[in-house]
């Protein structure tokens, strides 16, 4: 099997801020269709985008776009298993699902790039076979690597069946010896033949949570948890939202969609300008009790809910009535039921197909006087600020979450005059 012999991202040029990927140049991996483009250009393409696709809701002000470094950034690898036992690759399946090895990707994280050939050796080891998508059989799948900014990584197999997590978990030791670094260890299982980066059952084998220790708050991350993929920018993020939200003074803050509760703890964060009760709401019942562990940790008064973010708005707002059974009470940090308050902020941020129209009449007709939507899809972005024509766009900033890709994010302040 053919591998790199030197790191594969290198600087091009002095003079005009390329990087040269040795992957991308033999066609071996096309996933960062952008590097060929400095990427300085690459930020200031992103920012003409979105002012051309927000241009019926052009912000009062565009501030800067925020970046960061244009290699070592990705803090979570997804690696396609391939080649063959005892001589795996790790990296994705080209168009025909043959493996190719992508150990030394120059995006990863030092941290993530110095664990996979340590992992590969692993998996040689235990001699299983990776799954063979056209034979439909196989049971190394993916390996989901995460690192935190301290190092530490949380490593996460997938495998087809029982079989290979009882395999995978009789070598634990060994593997624990090969990356000593590693505090949460798991086996997925994805039985199903599908296009699917894990299953529904997931077996710990070591730790539970990876703390992501972020300059205001750690963070507590499990296996399926989500997290922006790119540290730094995701903190600009934050801190960008927490300035809006400190500049409003709200008393009571929602933040939707708030996964393991990144804006909703960095906004009431010891620190925070004035003291604020924040409620998070997440569908993913993993994500809120990592946000209840961190908010416990911070000793800061927030309430994680698991619920649907739409419901959850149309019950205690008023408007559409809601799909779903009612939800749990909220409870804050020490367990107490508290009541839920009518926000004087709402912070969303929706997956690509953003808030919908459920959601966008339901914030259009509630009153509320200030939203800060966080999107990763101007386009969606677009729709719902169309659907909301009470509020105006006040400012906005993009986010270059995603260097050498077309993909951003951009956070926009919307005021209801």
């Amino acid at each position: 099997m053919e591998r790199m012999t030197a790191l594969p991202l290198t600087p091009a040029s002095a003079n005009d801020g390329r990087l040269v990927c040795h992957y991308f140049e033999a066609n071996r991996c096309r996933s960062c269709t952008l590097i060929e483009t400095p990427h300085t250009q690459q930020i200031s393409d992103k920012e003409a985008w979105c002012r051309e696709i927000l241009a019926d809701h052009a912000p009062d002000l565009w501030l800067p776009a925020a970046s960061g470094p244009d290699h070592d950034f990705r803090n979570r690898a997804k690696l396609a298993v391939g080649g063959a036992a005892g001589a795996v690759t790790l990296g994705i399946l080209d168009h025909e699902f043959h493996g190719v090895d992508l150990r030394e990707c120059g995006i990863q994280a030092p941290a993530i790039r110095a664990a996979i050939p340590a992992l590969a050796d692993f998996l040689d080891a235990t001699g299983l076979d990776p799954y063979d998508v056209s034979a439909r059989r196989g049971e190394l799948k993916f390996v989901h690597v995460t690192a935190a900014p301290s190092g530490e990584l949380m490593v996460r197999f997938v495998v087809r069946s029982q079989f290979g997590l009882e395999v995978i978990s009789a070598r634990r030791d060994a593997l624990l010896a090969a990356i000593p670094q590693a505090s949460v260890v798991s086996v997925n299982l994805l039985p199903e033949h599908k296009a699917a980066l894990e299953g529904s059952r997931e077996v710990m084998l070591l730790g539970e949570t990876l703390r992501m220790d972020l300059e205001r708050v750690d963070l507590h991350l499990r296996p399926q948890s989500f997290f922006q993929t790119n540290t730094e920018v995701a903190t600009a993020l934050y801190d960008q939202v927490a300035q809006w939200v400190d500049e409003m003074e709200p008393r009571t803050l929602w933040d939707l969609y708030c996964g393991v509760g990144g804006f909703a703890l960095w906004c009431a964060a010891p620190g925070a300008v004035a003291p604020r009760r924040v409620t998070g709401i997440e569908i993913s019942e993993q994500a809120i009790e990592s946000a209840k562990l961190s908010a416990a940790e911070l000793g800061v008064s927030a309430e994680f809910i698991a619920g649907d973010a739409t419901d959850f708005a149309a019950t205690h707002l008023g408007g559409a009535a809601p799909d779903t059974a009612p939800m749990e009470e909220a409870t804050d940090v020490e367990g107490h039921l508290g009541e839920v308050e009518r926000p004087d902020l709402i912070i969303v941020n929706p997956p690509r197909r953003g808030i919908g129209a459920k959601l966008s009449e339901v914030l259009e007709n509630s009153g509320v006087e200030h939203v800060v939507y966080s999107s990763c899809n101007p386009l969606t972005l677009a729709k719902d600020l169309d659907r909301m024509p009470s509020y105006t766009v006040e400012q906005a900033r993009v986010f270059d979450m995603f260097p050498h890709t077309k993909h951003l994010e951009v956070a926009v302040l919307l005021r209801r005059p």
